[in-house]
């Protein structure tokens, strides 16, 4: 039996972290959206690379807590992403690109300021990911689910996503489906 819980993160590009968790054990399913923002009703991926709505690009995991836990799902985002940098993940720059971790109760929130306390003795500079209340979650448009395994010849997927992904099997092998 199943014990199915729900995780929101925004780690740069949803490409990216969408690419990553679906190769994660125990992840039943990763929808990549919207967060974070204050535009009235469902925003567009335009109005999101405007950086105008507050909006974040995020993903929703749906993931089995008999088999992977929250603690475990939170290491891999702030070892798959760089936490230090603020507004932006490489070349994507704005507010859209913040790294947060948006939760879903208190347990989630305390486990990630635990989490990422723990973590900041690796990082060189300071982690700046945000911890914010989940308010709304706002699915992205058709052509951003799935978007690696659609596209995954792109210059993008290759210079980009690719190395995201070796690094999540140098670091979690064994977490890997």
């Amino acid at each position: 039996m199943s014990n199915l819980r729900l995780a929101t993160f925004g780690g740069g590009c949803f490409w990216c972290t969408e690419t990553v968790f679906l190769a994660v054990k125990g992840i039943e399913k990763v929808v990549s959206g919207y967060s974070g923002g204050n535009a009235p009703g469902k925003p567009t991926y335009r109005e999101i690379c405007s950086g105008l709505t507050g909006h974040a690009e995020v993903i929703q995991i749906t993931y089995d807590e008999d088999i992977i836990s929250f603690e475990d799902i939170l290491v891999i985002f702030m070892t798959t992403h760089n936490p230090t940098q603020l507004n932006r993940q490489g070349a994507d720059v704005g507010t859209q690109y913040r790294s947060v971790v948006f939760y879903h109760n208190d347990q989630q929130k305390e486990i990630s300021e635990i989490v990422i306390k723990e973590l900041s003795q690796y990082f060189e500079d300071k982690i700046v990911t945000e911890i914010s209340p989940l308010d709304i979650f706002y699915e992205a448009e058709k052509e951003h689910q799935d978007y690696y395994k659609n596209n995954s010849t792109s210059g993008y997927c290759s210079f980009v996503i690719n190395p995201k992904m070796q690094k999540l099997r140098q670091l979690h092998a064994d977490k890997l489906k």
